[in-house]
C-alpha cells in the first residue's frame, strides 16, 4: 500500500500567476529525489500543499525530500474522506502508531474547505475527546503538548503528527543555470549552495595545476562536488588544465600581483564555459576583506574582466559564519582536508591588497591574455558527478 506524504512549499505558495511554474520544478525535483527508492511517485498538487504517494520506505524518503530546496516540512499522513466518523477513526489510528504512554496531546485543525459543516475547533474538540475514550495514558496539554495531532481538512481530510523540516528556498531550476568557480577551500561550496538554495542550477568549474596541485587536490573537489550534488540531483565539474597559464602568470607579472592575475584569468576562462553552457552568471566564495585578493579594490579588479554578473553570497559573512554552514551542509570535513588548491600554494609574501585599476592593467601587459585564454579552454574535462547517497 502507499505511503502518503504532505508536502508544504511555503514560498512558492506566495507567488501569483506564475506559481505553476515553480511548482512544476519542484514536482520535478521531487521525483528525481526519490529515483532511487521509488521510479512511479505519484504527486498530486493543491494550494500551498503537494501529496506524495510512494512505496518507498520512510526513512528513504524523508532522507531524500529534506534535501530538495522549496519544501518547507514533510509530514507522513493519512487520508480519509470528509466524514468526521472517519476523520476521528483514522486519528485514532495515527495515534496508536506514536510512542504516546505518559505524554500529552493537542489536536489542531485547519479547514480550508469551508464547505465543511463542522469549524476548525468543533472538530478538534471531537477529534480529541474520541482519542481520549479510546487511549489510555494520555492527557491533553494546549499550550506544550508532547503530540501535536494536525488535522486539515482539504478535498479530503488528512491527519498528520509528525513535521519534519525542509531546506525552503526554491527548486533548483527555476531561476535559471550560473557557474561556480569551485575550490578545495570552506568558501565555495557554501556559496554555490546558498545559490542553489535560490533557485540556480550549478555547474562547477575547478582550476587544476598538476603537479603544483596534486591529483588529490582534484579528487577532494569532487568529493565536494557529491555533496552538492545531494541538494541539486546532479553536478557537472569542468576541471581546467590550468598549469600553462600559471606558469606564464608566474614568469610575467609582479609578484605582488600573482594572485589577483590569477582570479582575473580564472574568471575570464570561467566565463567563457559559463557562455557555452548558457549559464547567466558566476559565482564565487568571496568574503569582503578576508585574504588580501577580497577587499573592494581587489574585487573591483577582478570584475573588471567579466561581463556577466559575479555572484557573492558570503560577501557578508564571517569565517566562522561561513563554517558553521560548511559543517550544516556537509562539506566541511571535505574542505579542510590537506589538499591545497592553486589560489591556496601561489600566495604572495607581499600581496597587493589595495591596487587600483591602472596598475593591474599596467601589471598584466607582460601576459598574451587571448592565447592564455583559449589555451586553457582547449584542455578541460568535463565529469559528471553522482550524488553521494
Amino acid at each position: 500500500m502507499e505511503n502518503l506524504y504532505l508536502i508544504s512549499f511555503g514560498e512558492i505558495a506566495l507567488k501569483g500567476e506564475n506559481r505553476p511554474y515553480f511548482e512544476r520544478f519542484l514536482m520535478q525535483r521531487i521525483k528525481e529525489a526519490l529515483i532511487p527508492y521509488d521510479k512511479n511517485v505519484q504527486l498530486k498538487k493543491t494550494h500551498g500543499r503537494m501529496y506524495c504517494y510512494t512505496d518507498a520506505p520512510q526513512e528513504n524518503v524523508l532522507n531524500a525530500l529534506k534535501k530538495v530546496f522549496g519544501i518547507v516540512y514533510i509530514s507522513p499522513a493519512k487520508s480519509c474522506e470528509n466524514d468526521l466518523e472517519q476523520i476521528k477513526k483514522t486519528a485514532l489510528e495515527l495515534m496508536k502508531s506514536q510512542d504516546y504512554s505518559g505524554k500529552t496531546f493537542k489536536v489542531e485543525t485547519r479547514r480550508p474547505n469551508k464547505s465543511f459543516p463542522l469549524k476548525s475547533p468543533e472538530v478538534s474538540r471531537e477529534v480529541g475527546a474520541h482519542i481520549l475514550r479510546n487511549l489510555q495514558g494520555l492527557k491533553v496539554d494546549v499550550h506544550e503538548p508532547d503530540i501535536l495531532l494536525e488535522v486539515e481538512i482539504r478535498e479530503r481530510a488528512f491527519v498528520y503528527c509528525e513535521k519534519v523540516p525542509g531546506l525552503g528556498g526554491l527548486p533548483v531550476g527555476c531561476n535559471g543555470k550560473a557557474m561556480l568557480l569551485l575550490s578545495g577551500g570552506i568558501d565555495s561550496p557554501v556559496a554555490g549552495y546558498m545559490l542553489m538554495k535560490r533557485g540556480v542550477e550549478i555547474e562547477a568549474v575547478y582550476f587544476h595545476s598538476f603537479p603544483f596541485t596534486s591529483d588529490r587536490a582534484k579528487e577532494k573537489v569532487i568529493e565536494l562536488c557529491k555533496v552538492l550534488a545531494n541538494y541539486s540531483g546532479k553536478m557537472r565539474l569542468h576541471v581546467v588544465n590550468f598549469t600553462e597559464a600559471l606558469k606564464e602568470i608566474g614568469e610575467n607579472t609582479p609578484d605582488e600581483f600573482l594572485t589577483l592575475m590569477m582570479r582575473r584569468m580564472m574568471v575570464r576562462i570561467a566565463e567563457k564555459i559559463a557562455n557555452n553552457i548558457g549559464a547567466k552568471a558566476l559565482i564565487t566564495g568571496e568574503s569582503l576583506g578576508q585574504v588580501a585578493s577580497q577587499t573592494l579594490e581587489a574585487l573591483v579588479a577582478t570584475n573588471e574582466v567579466a561581463t556577466m554578473p559575479i555572484f557573492r553570497p558570503l560577501i557578508g559573512f564571517d569565517k566562522v559564519e561561513i563554517m558553521e554552514l560548511a559543517n550544516k551542509i556537509g562539506t566541511y570535513e571535505i574542505s579542510i582536508e590537506p589538499y591545497a588548491d592553486c589560489c591556496t600554494l601561489f600566495v604572495p609574501k607581499h600581496p597587493k591588497t589595495r591596487p587600483n585599476l591602472s596598475s593591474v592593467q599596467n601589471a598584466e601587459r607582460g601576459l598574451d591574455i587571448e592565447e592564455l585564454t583559449e589555451m586553457s579552454l582547449k584542455d578541460i574535462k568535463i565529469i559528471d558527478v553522482k550524488p553521494a547517497i
